[in-house]
């Protein structure tokens, strides 16, 4: 009977220990497909309700203007949100547009209903620029042709087309001059905020524009570049689309440049000794990424410096098409893991430092014609064409949102330290953190008015009240550092500074938006984001 008995305790002890060991492996398992899974569609958590106190949702028209049938309607009504998921504005209606004969009648057909009009493409900015209350929204993402001049070096792209087509056109055998450092964005989206990348020689987007063709509020169509309508060209470039709609742009193409990769561990407070005297004066180093540490242990305070040097001017003509990016779901579970923090963090950065080489793909041939043995060689089209699957994911409970902070180069030491620690005292995940240089950008509303380093910070926080509280207090915070520092902060993003921030970061916002008024004087183009330049700048942010 005894015996019996301890036979049936072990077997109670058997069944529950089985079943927590294997409701652990269920949640695990269920845990991970979730953590790997790509997203089910765009994120939608609603809207951040006001900047420094001014409302940003307006009243909705009193009268819906009838819509025109003759004009291509993606939606009439309904709702718009950017890649932040934070910002849901109802819109009059968007409209598809494939040619510059649209755009033209939806100007007119906006101007003589008394509509406000914004200009949209993927919409990764993350702060309204891109649609308004009310507003007809020109979709740009079927007016995307591409052509190109090989003689002349240059390929001329309507504003619709992303990097990522162009990139797979160009290849072999060119590849694109400046761009952001993922190909996910659209042409007429990098030239609205004046987009740059890895490339530390070419700068930014502005300076392989060779000439842009917009179309004014009134329906007229310009061309402007450097030299030709010079202070139009000024604010068209970083202007969010204030001033007009690009029809086209004609930009500089270069050779599809075979580069060896390389990688090292340097301390960040070493790194602009290392940019001075190391990649600067190499004008082989074609590339330049400086990817910062953020484990609680070690944050911002080691820096994976990858490098591109150039071998050979064209690639092979063998050259296979552009890969795709590999290991998504690895990549994405590491990524979501890391917003738990602490060891998951460390792990985060444990494989990005040992692991991540091992998997690195190299794409040309390692032939003793170029001299490199067993270097790995790759084209300046392949670590140009990531998009970031592994980035966007299914957890509905949470958003990641990109800061960027650009100080003077001098001033790069002491503001990184302040910096770290204002990220040390923070509940917010930091998931990566990198550093770009810049050159003196010259546009109307410029974040360098000198040569700069950024900082470019990728965050994550609950997609809540206050997850947005969180956030406002630490862009803030960030900002506040920035101007000790005499810097600037990018303006593509939420819409969580104050009006003292904004105008002593740029202090040429208000000859800005004269400027506006003066080419645009019915204010035709509009979204959240300029009504909230116009609030926090003294000026009416509910016109």
């Amino acid at each position: 009977m005894i015996e019996e008995h301890e036979r049936f305790r072990l077997s109670r002890r058997m069944l529950l220990g089985t079943t927590v060991v294997g409701g652990a492996v269920l949640w695990g398992g269920n845990t991970v497909a979730r953590l790997m899974r790509g997203p089910s569609g765009a994120k939608d958590a609603g809207r951040v309700l006001d900047a420094d106190g001014v409302t940003l949702a307006l009243k909705p028209l009193d009268a819906q203007p009838t819509y025109d049938p003759s004009l291509p309607w993606l939606a009439k009504g309904g709702m718009l949100n950017d890649a932040s998921g934070l910002s849901r504005t109802p819109v009059y209606g968007v409209i598809e547009v494939s040619s510059e004969e649209h755009v033209a009648q939806a100007l007119a057909f906006a101007r003589a209903n008394g509509l406000k009009v914004s200009i949209a493409a993927v919409r990764h900015s993350m702060g309204g620029q891109a649609f308004d209350d009310n507003a007809l929204v020109l979709d740009m993402r079927a007016f995307n042709a591409v052509t190109v001049d090989a003689d002349a070096m240059a390929m001329t792209v309507q504003p619709g087309a992303t990097w990522h087509d162009i990139q797979n056109l160009l290849h072999p055998r060119f590849a694109v001059k400046a761009m952001q450092s993922t190909d996910i964005f659209s042409v007429g989206g990098s030239l609205s905020v004046n987009a740059h990348g890895m490339d530390h020689q070419a700068g930014s987007v502005a300076g392989s524009i060779r000439s842009l063709k917009v179309m004014l509020a009134n329906g007229s169509v310009t061309t402007c570049s450097r030299d030709e309508n010079g202070d139009l060209f000024r604010h068209v470039v970083g202007g969010y689309g204030l001033f007009g709609v690009v029809l086209e742009a004609t930009l500089d193409i270069v050779e599809n440049t075979v580069y060896r990769t390389s990688r090292e561990i340097i301390r960040s407070d070493d790194f602009p000794a290392f940019f001075a005297d190391v990649l600067e004066p190499d004008r082989d180093t074609g590339l330049f990424y400086g990817h910062l540490s953020t484990a609680p242990g070690n944050l911002l305070e080691d820096m994976i410096v990858y490098r591109y040097d150039k071998v050979a001017d064209e690639p092979p003509a063998d050259q296979p098409p552009i890969g795709e990016p590999g290991a998504v779901g690895i990549k994405r579970l590491i990524m979501n893991m890391a917003k738990w923090g602490g060891l998951f963090q460390e792990l985060k950065w444990f494989t990005e430092k040992t692991l991540e080489p091992r998997f690195e793909a190299c794409t040309v041939a390692r032939t003793e014609a170029m001299g490199e043995g067993e270097a790995c060689l790759v084209t300046r089209n392949n670590p140009m064409h990531d998009s970031v699957p592994y980035l966007f994911n299914d957890l509905a409970g949470d958003t990641d949102i990109l800061h960027e902070y650009y100080v003077p180069r001098a001033a790069y030491g002491a503001y990184i330290a302040e910096a770290r620690e204002i990220l040390r005292g923070q509940p917010l995940q930091l998931l990566n953190a990198s550093i770009r240089v810049v050159h003196r950008e010259d546009v109307a509303l410029t974040y360098a008015p000198e040569p700069a380093f950024s900082l470019v910070l990728y965050i994550n926080q609950p997609a809540t009240d206050e997850g947005n509280r969180q956030m406002r207090a630490l862009t803030r915070a960030l900002i506040d550092a920035t101007l000790k520092h005499r810097g600037r902060f990018f303006l593509p993003y939420q819409i969580h500074y104050t009006g003292a921030q904004l105008l002593a970061s740029y202090p040429e916002l208000p000859a800005f938006l004269a400027r506006k008024k003066e080419i645009d004087p019915d204010e035709l183009f509009t979204s959240t984001f300029y009504r909230a330049l116009k609030a926090l700048s003294g000026g009416k942010g509910n016109a």
